[in-house]
């Protein structure tokens, strides 16, 4: 009788809980059995073990061979255990070196000629190895990725047997991490590119400066969705602690994950067609939604009328959270979820209200209509609404005079406001709590007035009121001001547009 233990990790959400991979060999009638709640694709395990084995000219066990899974409360799901049993069936009957396998964890897909195929989630996995002391064999594939792990001792491999090899004493795995690549601002589109919209850029910059969320109104075509794509360009460079988030989020995903932009900000545009379960998350085994993969970046909606009101009422509650919940019958996961909501529209069902043109021929009531499918709570969350008008021919032929302003000079001025909020209170200006508004965005007597005025005309919540105070911190962190003046909250009431009624055309 022999028994052998391997190491190993699975996915439960963003986090990578420790799985222990017991193989246990004794007399019977020969045959290959996995406990420990095993999901489909892990009882096609012992298939795959069994071909990549035989045909490794290993000899499999013609033992009863007990595969146990530990703990059994968590489900195992994916052909990520192959290189786990695999070593377990080995090192239980004796065919490899058992002494190191404490000192290790082990994932893998295995083939059935032995070759080792990438998983998913390997990010979370090596830090949990980084913290637990181990070394991490896995796929090459997963290597680059593991590494932004930090600290942590890879070992990528090919096929099994190199692992065996390994284990044996014979050749030893060996990892080479190169570092992660800095973020390529020339890969990003670049303000400068853009002509004219100065009203729109300067609230850009004040969103980005403060993570605030914004809403651009404007008819077809003015360059809402151009502006929108290009406030990654100005966002501050993730700090390591941010990135291994989003990185470990993108990890658990099913979208491609690039270790060289590991510290550039996530910016996702889903189809208005995006269901809610797409938007949140969802699954039987809860996989991140849109919001999870915008975390700690931007999430934008073009046509946000154009969503389901239902899929737009999820986002009501991470927006002030942070984070979102998806609970199933038999499981539940958390995925961390700040992101910074940019949304564009058309203000009004033709899309010319306000035009130049005159084109607009819309009712008022049709003006509500089309408007009231954003729900009030729902654009009560967001900071600023913007006007994005059309542009003279002039200014969209020549631009500014001496050329339009590139972002990497504007990121220089939104990093240095950040920074300022950082300092201050340990995170962004969207992120301050009724306390530290208290705190830091104290106003004078005529700016308290100026406030009270605009909350009582247009008919403000105490959201509302808060936000444009953080608002208003933000523009005076931009200008390098200790205390808020009346200019920079008269410049914060003007960024609600919506709080103002429609006119039809």
């Amino acid at each position: 009788m022999s028994l052998a233990v391997v190491y190993s990790r699975g996915r439960e959400g963003i986090a990578a809980p420790l799985v222990t991979v017991e193989v246990h060999l004794s007399n019977g009638l020969p045959g290959l059995s996995i406990v420990g709640l095993p999901e489909t694709a892990v009882k096609e395990s012992k298939d795959r073990v069994r071909g990549a084995l035989l045909n490794c000219r290993f000899e499999f066990p013609r033992q009863r061979i007990t595969v146990n899974m530990a703990p059994a409360d968590i489900p195992k799901e994916g052909g990520r255990f192959d290189l786990a049993i695999a070593l377990g069936v080995l090192a239980a009957s004796a065919q490899i070196r058992k002494n190191d396998l404490d000192k290790m964890e082990c994932l893998g897909e295995l083939s059935l000629g032995g070759e080792l195929r990438p998983i998913v989630g390997a990010l979370p996995a090596a830090i949990q190895a980084k913290r637990a002391g181990r070394q991490l064999i896995l796929p090459r594939e997963n290597a680059a990725e593991a590494a932004l792990a930090g600290d942590v001792e890879i070992l990528p491999a090919i096929h099994l047997l190199e692992v065996c090899a390994h284990l044996n004493g014979q050749r030893r795995l060996e990892f080479q991490p190169i570092g992660p690549a800095a973020v390529e601002s020339g890969e990003i589109p670049d303000f400068a590119d853009v002509h004219g919209h100065y009203h729109a850029k300067r609230a850009l910059e004040i969103a980005a400066a403060g993570r605030h969320n914004l809403l651009m109104l404007g008819p077809p075509g003015t360059g809402k969705s151009m502006l929108a794509s290009r406030l990654p360009g100005i966002l501050p460079t993730l700090s390591e602690a941010e990135a291994l988030e989003s990185a470990a989020v993108a990890s658990v995903s099913e979208i491609a994950f690039d270790p060289r932009h590991w510290r550039r900000p996530p910016f996702r545009s889903p189809h208005h067609t995006a269901s809610a379960p797409a938007m949140v998350g969802g699954g039987s085994n809860p996989r991140p939604g849109e919001i999870s993969l915008a975390h700690n970046g931007v999430l934008f909606l073009d046509e946000l009328p154009e969503f389901d009101r239902r899929v737009l009422e999820v986002l009501r509650e991470p927006m002030e959270t942070g984070v979102i919940t998806i609970s199933r019958a038999a499981r539940q996961a958390d995925f961390p979820a700040r992101f910074q909501l940019v949304a564009a529209m058309n203000p009004c069902p033709c899309g010319y209200l306000g035009d130049a043109s005159g084109r607009c021929h819309c009712t008022l009531e049709q003006v509500q209509r089309y408007r009231s499918r954003i729900s009030g709570p729902l654009l009560d969350r967001i900071d600023m609404h913007i006007e994005v008008p059309r542009v003279s021919h002039e200014v969209l032929r020549d631009g500014a005079p001496g050329g339009e302003e590139s972002s990497a000079r504007v990121k220089e001025r939104v990093t240095r406001a950040r920074q300022r909020a950082v300092e201050r209170a340990g995170h962004a200006n969207a992120e301050l709590t009724p306390q530290q508004i208290k705190h830091f965005c104290e106003l004078d007597e005529k700016a308290q007035r100026l406030l009270e005025q605009a909350v009582d005309k247009l008919g403000l919540s105490h959201r509302a009121y808060h936000r444009i105070l953080r608002l208003a911190r933000t523009i005076a962190d931009l200008a390098g001001a200790e205390d808020i003046t009346t200019a920079h909250l008269s410049e914060a009431i003007s960024y609600r547009r919506l709080d103002r009624a429609p006119t039809g055309g």
